[in-house]
C-alpha cells in the first residue's frame, strides 16, 4: 500500500504565483518552463530520501504555482507515480492551495492505471473529506480504477453512488463500464447499465450500437482528462 503524505513540507512562506478573481482550474498548459524541466529531472536523479528532501528544498519550494502544477502534470504523464504523489502532497500543504477536483482525478486516473487500487481509494475519501463533492469525471475515473483490478462490486457500488448522489454517468462512465461487464461475462450488470442508456444518453439504440461494434477500439484514457471517444475506430 501507498501511504499518502510525503513528509516534505514548505520552509519560507513564498506565495508567488497567486491570482486575484475567481479561481481558475489548476490545470495548465503542458508546456513546460525551464525551471520545471529542471525540477523533474532533480527528482528522478534524487533517489535516496535525504537527496529527494533538498530537491524539495533547493528546486521545488522555489517554483511558482503554475510550475508546480506543470512538474506534477509532466510527472504523472511520465507515470512516475512515486515522485507525483510526493509532489502532490507539496502542492497540498501550500498557502495558495484550495482542494481541486481535477488534480485528484488525475491522481486517481494514475494510481488507477498502474493498478494501486488501495491509493486511489484513499485519494478519493481524501477528496471528500477535504469538501470536494465527486464529478462525473472523478466517478468514472474511480470506476475505471476497480475495473483495473477486477473490483467488480466496488465499481458498480461507486457508479450507483454516483447516480444516487445526482451526478449524471456520460458516455465514457457508461462505455467503461458495459465494456469491461461483457468482458467480465457480468452480463446482466452490463443489461442495467444499457437500460440506464435511455436516460442519460441521446440517441441510446445508436450509442449502444457503436459500443457494441467489434471494430470499436476503446481504450481506458492514457491521458488524464482526455476522453477517448467510443466512436473511435481502428485505421
Amino acid at each position: 500500500m501507498v501511504v499518502l503524505g510525503s513528509g516534505f513540507s514548505r520552509k519560507s512562506t513564498i506565495t508567488c504565483g497567486l491570482r486575484s478573481g475567481p479561481r481558475k482550474s489548476l490545470w495548465r498548459s503542458r508546456v513546460l518552463s525551464t525551471e520545471s524541466i529542471q525540477a523533474v529531472q532533480s527528482l528522478k536523479l534524487a533517489r535516496s530520501t535525504d537527496k529527494l528532501e533538498e530537491v524539495f528544498s533547493s528546486r521545488v519550494s522555489r517554483l511558482l504555482k503554475e510550475d508546480l502544477i506543470a512538474t506534477l502534470t509532466e510527472l504523472q504523464r511520465q507515470n512516475e507515480w512515486e515522485l507525483a504523489l510526493k509532489v502532490f502532497e507539496f502542492v497540498r500543504n501550500e498557502l495558495w492551495y484550495k482542494p481541486d477536483l481535477s488534480l485528484y482525478s488525475d491522481m486517481i486516473y494514475m494510481f488507477g492505471k498502474n493498478k494501486l487500487i488501495e491509493t486511489a481509494e484513499d485519494l478519493f475519501f481524501k477528496l471528500k473529506k477535504e469538501g470536494l463533492k465527486p464529478d462525473t469525471r472523478t466517478c468514472t475515473e474511480m470506476i475505471g480504477a476497480f475495473l483495473q483490478v477486477g473490483m467488480v462490486e466496488k465499481a458498480m457500488e461507486t457508479y450507483r453512488s454516483m447516480k444516487e448522489s445526482g451526478c449524471a454517468p456520460d458516455k465514457l462512465t457508461l462505455t467503461i463500464l458495459i465494456r469491461n461487464l461483457e468482458k467480465a461475462g457480468e452480463e446482466e450488470l452490463a443489461s442495467t447499465v444499457k437500460k440506464d442508456c435511455e436516460e442519460y444518453v441521446d440517441s441510446p439504440e445508436k450509442f449502444l450500437e457503436e459500443v457494441g461494434r467489434k471494430y470499436v477500439l476503446f481504450e481506458y484514457p492514457l491521458v488524464p482528462g482526455v476522453v477517448c471517444s467510443p466512436s473511435h475506430t481502428t485505421g
